[in-house]
């Protein structure tokens, strides 16, 4: 019997370990999300976030002033953690980066704004942080229409190309900490699309390693349904191909 007591004794403590350790890791999270014009996807996701401690902080970064809903919407999501707006000029680069500026905590991650998922998945960040603080750290990716024709195998590819290309892309959520972002030179202002591309291949350049968290997020599936599969799937690996083959070339001499 005391045997078994000091086993159920041990777990219990090994549990609040644990908990007292994710909690002081997402204390020092910055959740930074930028939005584009007229989009309200945001507010939905709010509602995942709703497993961070008081401590943590939360920055949506508009090219506008909030929307008049803005308070409304955040008391709605019954968040712990302070929520605010900051506006900036248009550009997802710049927004990630003016997001970044305004925050103070050790970890960020930056999250899509049409990004969904089980508000559990903190906790998978939290010990994936602990275990390798120093990586850039990402999510599988699902898509939300799993049935439409063709993305199923858009699913595969973006396991393919983050898992064994070691390329994932920003609606994977990127998380890593403050110093490792000074270092890799923030997002990249200058270029129309891919900053988050290029975010990664200075990761590889600097050897920082890229850790796939044990969780997944749902994105959306939009632009294919806007656009049709067979063109947006061409465009993405077409636009891919031309910023990764230069700084595929760049990385061989790093």
């Amino acid at each position: 019997m005391e045997t078994l007591i000091d086993k159920g004794q041990g777990c219990l403590e090994d549990a609040n370990f644990r908990l007292s350790r994710e909690t002081a890791i997402l204390a020092n999270l910055s959740v930074i999300i930028p939005v584009g014009p007229n989009e309200h996807s945001w507010i939905q996701l709010l509602e995942c976030l709703q497993e961070l401690p008081a401590e943590a902080e939360i920055v949506l970064v508009g090219t506008s002033e909030p929307p008049r809903s803005f308070e409304h919407e955040v008391l709605a999501a019954s968040l712990a953690c302070d929520v605010r707006w900051v506006a900036t000029s248009v550009g997802r680069a710049r927004q990630l980066n003016a997001g970044a500026a305004v925050t103070s905590r050790s970890y960020l991650w930056f999250l899509h704004a049409d990004s969904l998922f089980d508000p559990s998945i903190v906790s998978s960040l939290a010990d994936s942080l602990h275990n390798d603080p120093r990586a850039l750290h990402y999510f599988r990716l699902k898509f939300n229409t799993e049935g439409m024709a063709g993305m199923t195998l858009n699913t595969l590819g973006v396991s393919f190309r983050s898992r064994v290309l070691s390329l994932p892309f920003g609606d994977q959520g990127f998380c890593l900490s403050r110093e490792v972002f000074d270092q890799l030179g923030r997002f990249d202002e200058s270029v129309a699309f891919g900053e988050d591309h290029l975010l990664v291949w200075a990761a590889h350049r600097q050897r920082i390693r890229l850790q796939e968290v044990d969780a997944a997020l749902v994105t959306s599936s939009r632009t294919y349904l806007a656009r049709g599969w067979l063109r947006n799937t061409a465009h993405n690996l077409w636009r891919t191909w031309i910023q990764a083959f230069p700084q595929w070339i760049k990385y061989l001499r790093s």
